[in-house]
């Protein structure tokens, strides 16, 4: 069964990590393998770390800084495998993440059976990935993994998936005006297309976590919160073409719910629109509220700052564990 895995890696100034990431795909014990890295505009030493890895199964070229969905289709308009890979540039594949899962696949590029696996956060040592088991590690049927998805806030790692040739074709590009929750909304059309999921739980990834890029809470500006009200919507029009039913319309109010927080009063006029949205679903969004300790903050700093300190403290925590162990990490490094 000499399926060929396309392992495609997008890469912004990632020098501190392309080679690590570079070096776990090589690293996969499946044989018929290429890679791919697309450096989108970095301007750091990226470039330059990711060509040293250059060869005949590893093609390294560059492109403008247009973003990561960008980078992404560039590299899938030159991915020849019957399944494709996809990998940040910060994280990692254990050796038999792909073997893993082609040995449970259906055999031939036209599968519409949508490989997972688990996947693990950690900030400097691999080693130290926390697996933490979430409903979504099961087989499941598109709706039900939407429904899940939506109505516990869930987040998957896009590196757990392995997809077949037909399931991307199916899907079609990344969407490239997103700049947040972009691979929820990719990975919602190619679970759309497939016929389910099917879980491997030894097929494993590790996800760096603690960094401040696109996808960090702290740095939402006006054209990240376009495309997360986007990507929410999309959701919920998706779930409700295949399960409109009590409990999906009350998964999707729950879901926006949690999420309008990060929308009022800086931008009343997407809330508005999802208030919209809320009612369709035969709810209601009200305005957000603080939780308790920040109401008190609110009367001496006003709402915006009272709203950041609770969206942001919990980030700042992260950044001071990952800056210890960063410190390990050198200590290690320099014995």
């Amino acid at each position: 069964m000499k399926q060929l895995v396309s392992i495609l890696i997008p890469a912004f100034n990632s020098e501190k990590w392309i080679g690590d990431c570079i070096e776990s795909a090589l690293a996969q014990t499946w044989p018929w393998k290429e890679i791919i890295v697309v450096d989108d505009g970095s301007r750091d030493s990226t470039l330059k770390a990711a060509k040293s890895y250059a060869s005949k199964n590893v093609q390294v070229i560059t492109q403008e800084n247009r973003g990561a969905s960008a980078a992404r289709n560039h590299a899938l308009s030159l991915a020849q495998g019957d399944y494709i890979q996809w990998l940040d540039a910060d994280d990692l594949l254990a050796p038999d993440k792909i073997s893993r899962q082609l040995e449970s696949a259906e055999p031939g590029k036209d599968s519409r059976v949508l490989l997972s696996g688990s996947w693990g956060q950690f900030y400097y040592f691999p080693k130290k990935a926390q697996f933490k088991p979430i409903c979504l590690w099961e087989d499941l049927e598109p709706g039900e993994w939407l429904f899940r998805k939506i109505d516990q806030n869930l987040w998957m790692a896009i590196e757990s998936w392995l997809v077949s040739r037909k399931l991307v074709e199916m899907a079609g590009p990344w969407d490239e005006t997103l700049y947040r929750d972009n691979d929820g909304e990719y990975f919602s059309r190619v679970l759309l297309s497939s016929t389910g999921t099917r879980f491997i739980p030894e097929a494993r990834c590790f996800c760096r976590i603690g960094t401040t890029g696109i996808s960090h809470n702290l740095t939402l500006d006006d054209r990240k919160l376009e495309s997360l009200s986007f990507s929410l919507c999309s959701y919920i029009k998706r779930l409700r073409t295949l399960e409109d039913s009590p409990r999906t319309r009350d998964a999707c109010l729950k879901l926006l719910n949690r999420w309008a927080i990060y929308f009022y009063p800086e931008r009343e006029d997407i809330f508005f629109r999802l208030q919209s949205i809320a009612k369709d679903l035969g709810g209601i969004l009200a305005p957000p509220r603080l939780r308790p300790k920040y109401r008190r903050l609110k009367l001496l700093f006003g709402w915006r700052i009272a709203k950041r300190l609770q969206n942001g403290l919990p980030s700042v925590r992260s950044l001071v564990g990952r800056e210890w162990e960063r410190v390990l990490f050198l200590l290690n490094s320099n014995k």
